[in-house]
């Protein structure tokens, strides 16, 4: 790459990157999946191990009006902000701490010299990438297995892995096998920099980032890199997804026995005659653990007979471990069993959750078509919606209650607009094909509205 004093005399890094991620937590119909790009003008000071990005991003599956944002990460060792176009510093979250932490210590300038400081660095078994030998060099960063994959015909690394527990959405996997490859190689003042860095996660291609302008040692701005010290504290004690708690403080009651739970999260305790359903389990165990709490103290002599996951978004099943775990038979749209399948016995070794201390095999009730659960007043009645941006999800009924939950389809904007007008008409091709009778209708995200409302948007929109 240059000699190891060529990389240790590199104390900053400037660089213009243009960058794209595939969203799949949230792709409507998983692969191809949904993809967000970025432009970023990125400083690094290696020397203070300090990061700044200052970001322009466009995020496609918003609306026209969120899909453009901008602003700046900072992150130093005491911690790290996000600012926004206001200028005003927001903790960041644990996720962004770790990535920049990451890009520090095993970045392409940085990793062979992280990698000679481990007190336990060796050699692995030699392996071949893209039909070429490489020597294998392991070591061990902040508790984080490491492997650098380098090419025995050019001496260069080619590939970083890792094995360890993200804190974004990721984290629902537990284990992640990460290979993140340097390529497209330039020639910048005596040193050779991958100007392209590909990351794979579990084997799928997850991000790329190409830096079109690459500079190093050049000036940094002091105050580029200040920011709320306490705030930046705040971020220090993050803990990420797993650490989301259950709140009853918003309950609000739909009918007698259905309550709704209202957050960033909706969750619904419904009662029947024959037990309790828990319609999502949205998040996190820990998330859902908090769920199953209440509906058992609100109803202490009566168990949790089904739990529904109408979503296969991975914050929506982000508590399907724990409802296995708990041997709960959970409802799951047919199309949405082998991403659940992996999900519910990917390992986590790294921090043991209930099913990975448990083991237990999944009690799946598959939804293909309309689906009855309980009687009387409280009965539901599920339905795939088999729409092109909906068909991973389903809706619930209450036919009595003329009540309609619309899974993740349904946010209704400030400005009494729809957030995604697609989503909200392939519910409404749904109930009419159905033939159901609505008079409100709420959603993961959406706190209860009049159907009459949401179709007269729909009819709005449609007249432009």
């Amino acid at each position: 790459m240059g000699g190891r004093e060529k990389l240790a005399s590199i104390k900053t890094e400037q660089l213009d990157v243009i960058g794209h991620t595939e969203l799949m937590e949230q792709s409507y119909r998983q692969a191809p999946f949904i993809t967000s790009y970025a432009r970023e003008q990125v400083v690094v000071d290696h020397a203070g191990q300090r990061l700044v990005k200052k970001e322009h991003s466009v995020w496609p599956e918003s609306d026209l009006k969120q899909a453009d944002s901008d602003f700046a990460l900072i992150v130093t060792p005491e911690g790290g902000v996000v600012r926004s176009g206001g200028g005003k510093d927001g903790p960041c979250g644990a996720a962004n701490l770790d990535a920049a932490r990451e890009a520090l210590a095993l970045g392409p300038l940085s990793v062979l010299l992280t990698a000679e400081k481990a007190s336990d660095l060796r050699f692995g078994p030699a392996e071949t990438l893209r039909s070429t030998a490489h020597t294998v060099l392991a070591f061990t960063w902040n508790g984080v297995p490491v492997r650098v994959l380098v090419n025995r015909d050019d001496d260069l690394p080619d590939a970083v892995e890792t094995t360890e527990e993200f804190r974004d959405f990721w984290f629902y996997w537990g284990d992640v096998q990460q290979r993140v490859y340097f390529d497209n190689w330039r020639w910048v003042s005596g040193v050779e920099y991958p100007s392209n860095q590909v990351t794979e996660r579990n084997g799928a291609v997850w991000m790329s980032t190409q830096a079109l302008d690459v500079a190093f040692n050049g000036a940094v701005e002091e105050k580029d890199f200040a920011m709320d010290a306490k705030v930046a504290a705040v971020s220090a004690g993050m803990k990420g997804w797993a650490a989301a708690k259950f709140s009853a403080a918003q309950d609000k009651a739909l009918a007698e026995g259905i309550d709704l739970f209202l957050g960033s999260w909706n969750t619904t305790i419904v009662k029947q005659a024959d037990g309790v359903v828990i319609l999502e389990t949205p998040i996190s165990g820990n998330f859902t653990e908090g769920i199953l709490a209440e509906a058992k103290k609100r109803y202490p002599d009566t168990a949790v007979k089904a739990v529904l996951s109408t979503s296969d978004s991975w914050p929506h099943v982000g508590g399907v471990r724990a409802d296995v775990a708990e041997g709960l038979p959970v409802y799951i749209l047919d199309l949405n069993e082998p991403l659940l399948d992996r999900m519910v016995t990917a390992p986590h070794a790294i921090d043991p959750d209930a099913q990975e201390r448990a083991k237990k095999a999944p009690v799946w009730k598959i939804v293909a078509g309309k689906t009855e659960i309980g009687t009387g007043a409280n009965r539901m009645v599920l339905y795939p919606l088999r729409g092109a941006s909906t068909e991973r999800q389903y809706m619930v009924y209450f036919p009595e209650r003329r009540l309609l939950y619309a899974s993740d389809t349904l946010v209704v904007n400030d400005d009494h607009t729809l957030y995604d007008p697609e989503l909200a008409h392939e519910v409404e091709q749904a109930v009419e094909r159905e033939h159901l009778v609505v008079d409100t209708v709420y959603a993961m995200h959406q706190a209860p509205v009049a159907w009459s409302d949401v179709v007269g948007m729909l009819r709005k929109t449609a007249q432009g």
